[in-house]
């Protein structure tokens, strides 16, 4: 209880706030603790990425509850365009369902792509960027690593073909809590 007491003094908003510059709030401590001290059910959660600082957090409202680190597609900086590109997709997404995965022990598959993402697909067509034939992609999601590969997130190595990956551990810690429609919001 006394881990649990503490760990609600390094809750802090997104924004501003003294403790924002830590770089993993509450990491030591189990979601389910956090939800149950400070009363917050499954559905009031959203997942926030930023790929610029390697983190997802689980925020309630505009307040941090957790965060963990993840690594991304091959090519972190750019937003995902074409199927191969090997981004990850930024914008506002929902949890389309989660599932147990045999490589990399869960999965939560996320509404990639959106019409945000279709739109954004045809601007780059019409610019040129990318081929006319290029395909959109899908099965974008969060997940883990395969058995005993931690090192790829503790090395932030970029792996994936556009996922966000994390420590298998820490997708077990907040999986209960993620709800079909969960929204998911990756930024760089």
């Amino acid at each position: 209880m006394r881990s649990v007491l503490c760990a609600l003094l390094l809750v802090v908003p997104l924004t501003g706030g003294a403790c924002s510059q830590d770089p993993l709030k509450n990491y030591t401590v189990a979601l389910a603790d956090l939800l149950d001290s400070l009363s917050v059910p499954p559905e009031g959660i959203h997942i926030a990425i930023d790929k610029s600082d390697y983190i997802l957090s689980i925020v309630s409202d505009t307040i941090i509850l957790k965060q963990y680190p993840v690594v991304f597609g091959r090519n972190p900086v750019d937003d995902k365009l074409r199927q191969g590109d090997r981004c990850t997709p930024e914008g506002r997404f929902r949890v389309r369902t989660k599932y147990p995965h045999r490589s990399w022990d869960k999965f939560i598959w996320i509404d990639y792509p959106t019409e945000d993402s279709w739109k954004k697909h045809r601007q780059a067509k019409r610019d040129g960027i990318i081929g006319e034939s290029a395909g959109i992609g899908g099965e974008i999601g969060i997940h883990g690593v395969p058995a005993g590969r931690d090192n790829l997130i503790d090395l932030r190595l970029n792996w994936t073909l556009g996922c966000v990956s994390m420590k298998n551990r820490d997708i077990n810690d907040f999986y209960p809590f993620i709800r079909t429609g969960t929204p998911v919001i990756i930024h760089k």
